[in-house]
């Protein structure tokens, strides 16, 4: 299985291709500011924790740091005590929210909550959500349009999985995922949303894809933003690339022309590697 995938890795790029035209220039080019973002997850276990990481991580962004926006996602009991340590060097967003405004729905947190502490982002359709949470296109759809609704900002995660990667279906993935998920969504709207694409066999396996394939996947998909809208629409969404991302990958990542940042999971846990994707060099 490991040669398999290498092997893929090495040779599928073009398989990624998109069907027209998608040599668009850079994210430096397209005025698209890099976005580099933490997910962590179900982590840390305590506040105490959660304060000495945020801190740390706030501490590396200094006046030598690449002219980026810096987002971390974090479990919802310590939002606002982080917020509290990192200042204004970062933004603090939460993991996902509730599509439904109130009422009986135990254990959901809404848009409006989030809002009223000051929460501007939220992640929305990341893979675990949609495999171990069973949540839908439709259900994303909702969580996206509600964020919207509520004057915040989403970042929509798509990705395919091992075996639709093997039968070169990213593209025809990230369609689907990206169609339904910006269900509703206008062209204006667009400037409240970011994409993360993450392919779910990269996801915490240690496997990242190849610049290359990242980047072709990344083409595709504003070529398929395109189609939903225009062109104009296409060049200013930022797409990140997640999966397992690391300091020795992360320089060749962001040279991409289509990659305009990252969504990180395990290596935001650790406020070196993360000071230093943080601190990408291109």
């Amino acid at each position: 299985m490991k040669l398999a995938i290498a092997s893929l890795l090495a040779c599928s790029a073009a398989a990624f291709a998109p069907s027209i035209q998608t040599s668009r220039s850079s994210t430096e080019l397209y005025g698209r500011k890099p976005f580099i973002s933490g997910n962590w997850k179900l982590n840390p276990q305590t506040k105490e924790e959660a304060l000495k990481l945020g801190g740390d991580i706030a501490a590396s962004i200094t006046e030598d740091s690449p002219d980026a926006d810096v987002a971390l996602f974090v479990p919802y009991v310590f939002i606002e005590s982080t917020m509290g340590v990192v200042g204004d060097k970062l933004s603090v967003g939460a993991e996902g929210v509730c599509p439904e405004g109130n009422g009986a729905f135990t254990g959901a947190i809404s848009s409006s909550m989030l809002d009223s502490i000051g929460v501007k982002w939220a992640l929305a359709g990341h893979s675990e959500r949609r495999v171990i949470f069973k949540e839908t296109d439709e259900y994303i759809n909702s969580q996206c349009v509600k964020l919207i609704e509520q004057g915040m900002s989403v970042m929509l995660c798509i990705g395919e999985s091992l075996a639709e990667f093997e039968q070169d279906l990213a593209g025809s993935v990230c369609a689907v995922q990206l169609k339904k998920g910006l269900k509703g969504v206008t062209k204006e709207q667009l400037s409240q949303v970011a994409i993360a694409y993450e392919p779910i066999w990269a996801i915490g396996t240690g496997k990242v894809a190849t610049p290359e394939i990242a980047n072709s996947v990344h083409a595709t998909c504003r070529s398929i933003i395109a189609d939903m809208y225009d062109d104009e629409a296409a060049d200013s969404v930022r797409i990140l690339y997640g999966g397992s991302v690391t300091p020795e990958s992360v320089d060749e990542l962001m040279s991409q022309p289509d990659i305009d940042g990252a969504l990180v999971g395990g290596a935001s846990l650790d406020s070196e590697k993360f000071a230093r994707i943080i601190n990408f060099q291109v």
